[in-house]
C-alpha cells in the first residue's frame, strides 16, 4: 500500500543518517584531541617563568623538579634487552668441548729466546722507596702497620719515622746511612730481636729512640744527642748494656728500660737524667753512689724527680745513703 511504502522509505532515511552522524562524529573528536593537546603544551610553558631562567644553586630545585623524572622520561624502549640463563651457548664445533673424562698433557715449556728485550725482575715490595709503601708527608715518613720486615728505604731528609706494628726482625747500620736530619725513631711492637752496634750512633741529630714491645737481648750504642730512650717490654739483661753505656750523654733526659731482666741500676747516670723507669725487672741491691756523690753531701740533683724501682726485689730502705741529693724518694718498696 502506499502507506507501507512511505513508512519503509521514513525508516531507511532514518538509518542512513544514523550512519552519516556517526561517521562525522569520528572525525570531529580527532580534531577536538589535537587542538586539546596543544592547549596542554602551553600550559605548561605558562608555568615557567622564562624571564627569570636563572639556574642557580639555590633555586634548581624550584625550576626543575626531579622527582617525577623517571615518568616523565621513560628510557625502556632504548635500553638494551639482555636475556639471562642458566647454560652456556653450546659450541659450534662439538669437538671443541673438553672431554672431562681424559687428562689434560702438561704443556711443555719453551726455552727462552734471546730474540726479544729481556724484561727485568719485579722488585720485591720490601725494596721499594718507603715514599711508595708508607705515607710521607713534608720529612715524616709513617710506616705503621704495612707488613714491613726491615727499614724501607728512607728519603735522606727524613725527619721523623713511625713503623710501628710491624715484623721488622733486625736493624742494621746501612738502614739509617746519611740520615743527619732524623730525630725522631719510632719502631714500637716489632720483632726486633737485634740491631747493630753502629745502628744508632752515627745519627748526629737523633734526639728520640722508641723501642718498646720488642725482642731485643742487648741495646746497640747511642748518640751523644739522644734525648729520650724508651726500650720497655723487652729481654735485656745488665749484661746486654755497654759498660758506661749513659755516662756521657749529656742530653739525656729520659731513661725507660721496665719490664726488662735488668740485675742492677745502669751507673753512672747523667746529671742531665730527669725519668728513670726501672720497674719490673731484677734489681735486688745497689751502690750508694747509684744516685749521689757519697763524698759530696752538698750535692742536689734537682732534675731527678722520677724514679721508679717498684715491682724489683729491692729493699729500698736498706739504703737510706742513697737518697740523700734527690728531691723525692724513689718509688718502690720500704719494708
Amino acid at each position: 500500500t502506499l502507506a507501507g511504502c512511505r513508512m519503509w522509505t521514513l525508516a531507511w532515511l532514518g538509518i542512513a543518517s544514523l550512519c552519516l552522524g556517526a561517521g562525522w562524529a569520528v572525525p570531529a573528536q580527532e580534531e577536538g584531541r589535537k587542538v586539546e593537546k596543544p592547549k596542554a603544551d602551553l600550559a605548561l610553558y605558562e608555568n615557567l617563568d622564562l624571564d627569570n631562567y636563572d639556574l642557580t644553586l639555590d633555586n634548581y630545585g624550584e625550576i626543575l623538579d626531579l622527582s617525577n623524572y623517571e615518568e616523565l622520561y621513560d628510557y625502556s624502549d632504548l635500553a638494551p634487552k639482555i636475556e639471562v640463563g642458566t647454560l652456556a651457548p653450546r659450541p659450534k664445533n662439538p669437538a671443541a668441548v673438553p672431554n672431562p673424562g681424559t687428562t689434560a698433557e702438561t704443556p711443555k715449556l719453551q726455552p727462552p729466546t734471546t730474540a726479544g728485550p729481556v724484561r727485568p725482575a719485579p722488585v720485591p715490595p720490601q725494596g721499594l722507596p718507603s715514599c711508595l709503601l708508607c705515607l710521607c708527608i713534608g720529612t715524616s715518613v709513617y710506616c705503621d702497620d704495612a707488613d714491613l720486615e726491615h727499614i724501607p728505604l728512607l728519603p735522606p731528609e727524613t725527619t721523623y719515622l713511625y713503623a710501628r706494628f710491624n715484623r721488622i726482625g733486625t736493624i742494621r747500620a746501612s738502614d739509617f746511612t746519611g740520615l743527619k736530619k732524623l730525630k725522631r725513631i719510632d719502631l714500637t711492637s716489632n720483632f726486633i730481636s737485634w740491631a747493630d752496634v753502629d745502628a744508632f750512633r752515627l745519627l748526629p741529630s737523633l734526639q728520640e729512640l722508641i723501642l718498646p714491645e720488642n725482642r731485643l737481648t742487648a741495646l746497640p750504642e747511642l748518640p751523644r744527642s739522644i734525648v729520650r730512650l724508651d726500650a720497655r717490654l723487652n729481654r735485656i739483661p745488665s749484661t746486654g748494656l755497654q759498660p758506661e753505656a749513659f755516662r756521657d750523654l749529656k742530653q739525656l733526659q729520659f731513661l725507660h728500660l721496665s719490664d726488662n731482666q735488668l740485675d742492677y741500676i745502669p751507673v753512672p747516670l747523667p746529671e742531665s737524667l730527669r725519668s728513670l723507669h726501672l720497674q719490673n725487672n731484677n734489681i735486688q741491691t745497689m751502690h750508694e753512689d747509684t744516685f749521689c756523690n757519697s763524698q759530696d753531701h752538698s750535692q742536689i740533683r734537682r732534675a731527678l724527680e722520677d724514679i721508679r724501682l717498684d715491682g724489683n726485689p729491692i729493699n729500698l730502705s736498706l739504703f737510706p745513703n742513697a737518697y740523700f741529693c734527690l728531691p723525692r724518694l724513689p718509688t718502690g718498696r720500704f719494708f
